[in-house]
């Protein structure tokens, strides 16, 4: 059974940085796909960005290219997205997700049947 576990989230002001961490867990596939997602109070879910765990391919919603920067380490089972220039409008709930035996990511939630707790991030001064 997948297991993800997200942490990292926090309160931080406008222009600070967060490293959120999405622990992967219960099963041996070699290949799997991660993604991103938040959602803010009163909002629908928004895919922010994903990987391929494989070949290490990346994606990031337009709004967030050059401010996030999501990574893996294989090693650890581990995927992390690194939040740089935060802004109050970047406070949600942030979700990780993951589908095992697929090559490709996207940020289409609905391509993705394994969902984390989230992780709450907090944007204010």
């Amino acid at each position: 059974q997948v297991q993800l576990v997200e942490s990292g989230g926090g309160l931080v002001q406008p222009g600070g940085s967060l490293r959120l961490s999405c622990a992967v867990s219960g099963f041996t596939f070699p290949y799997y796909v991660i993604g991103w997602f938040r959602q803010a109070p009163g909002q629908e879910r928004e895919g922010v960005s994903c990987i391929s765990i494989r070949d290490g391919y990346t994606y990031y919603h337009d709004s967030m290219m050059g401010r996030f920067t999501i990574s893996r380490d294989n090693g650890e089972n581990t995927v992390y997205l690194q939040m740089v220039s935060l802004k109050p409008e970047d406070t949600a709930i942030y979700y990780c997700a993951a589908q095992v035996g697929r090559r490709s990511c996207s940020i289409n939630g609905l391509d993705y049947d394994s969902w984390g707790q989230g992780t709450q991030v907090t944007v204010a001064s």
